[in-house]
């Protein structure tokens, strides 16, 4: 989503307040890596898809979304540590489908040709149309080695056929990246304008990643994040039904609406 608003500012906490939200950078080397059976799904990392991450496209603002940089990139730094093969899982508004690791994309629709590609080998024709949250995996995982598995859903995907949907990327056993905003509605100068409603529902999420816990992001309230143009919805959804069953450690790196749009990233361990 692009961004309206600079004057929304991010809170560092240690405990997530309902009014605000957070911000918790956390350098990779304060969690050892953990070694885990082929087959199960053990790492899941959440990052939004603002094109903002990528410092080409964030003219004027660099400086101020360097922290949510730093964590992006070191969210998918410990999938990498993992596997060299990830699922991304986001939402368009071409609907469910997958996307094969040979595509790439560019970021020209957003101002700027930034060409990424979904594996080092990726060689097709540049897909100028690929969506945002392929395009977003793929710059993150630049220069990592990482072949990706793009999973498409709708944005008014029900939550149902989500969380089947995660119980079958799960089986694949590969390190899922989430790739979604929160509420585009956090200030009048957001592109979805202002709805005091977007802060409560930003600090669900934000809490639920943070506790690790798929059956709060489960109970995420489909209509409610239509109304507030969240484009995480559906495949937070897919985390939750990808989830289930397990036990997870969740870190919330960051939280934050700097630009009028909910940011999140976050990290679960099996």
């Amino acid at each position: 989503m692009t961004p309206g608003d600079s004057n929304s500012s991010v809170v560092a906490t240690e405990r997530l307040e309902p009014v605000s939200l957070s911000q918790r950078p956390v350098s990779v080397g304060e969690h050892p890596i953990a070694l885990y059976p082929p087959g199960v799904l053990s790492v899941i990392a959440v990052v939004p898809e603002t094109p903002l991450l990528v410092p080409e496209l964030a003219t004027g603002a660099t400086a101020e979304t360097a922290q949510l940089r730093s964590a992006a990139l070191a969210v998918v730094g410990e999938l990498a540590a993992i596997s060299a093969e990830w699922t991304v899982v986001g939402a368009d508004a071409g609907g469910r489908r997958s996307v094969r690791p040979d595509s790439r994309g560019s970021f020209v629709g957003f101002g700027v040709d930034v060409v990424v590609g979904m594996s080092p080998d990726a060689g097709g024709d540049v897909d100028p149309a690929l969506p945002l949250p392929l395009l977003v995996a793929g710059w993150l995982a630049a220069g990592r080695g990482v072949t990706l598995h793009g999973e498409l859903v709708a944005p008014d995907m029900p939550a149902a056929e989500c969380a089947a949907l995660g119980a079958q990327v799960a089986g694949a056993g590969r390190p899922l990246l989430i790739v979604g905003d929160g509420s585009a509605k956090h200030s009048e100068r957001a592109p979805g304008h202002l709805d005091e409603r977007a802060v409560a529902f930003d600090a669900q999420v934000a809490a639920a990643l943070d506790a690790g816990d798929p059956d709060a992001l489960a109970a995420l309230d489909a209509d409610l994040a239509a109304e507030l143009w969240a484009a995480g919805r559906a495949p937070w959804h897919v985390l939750a039904g990808a989830a289930r069953g397990q036990r997870w450690h969740g870190e919330l790196r960051y939280s934050g609406a700097p630009y009028g749009v909910g940011y999140h990233v976050a990290v679960w361990r099996a």
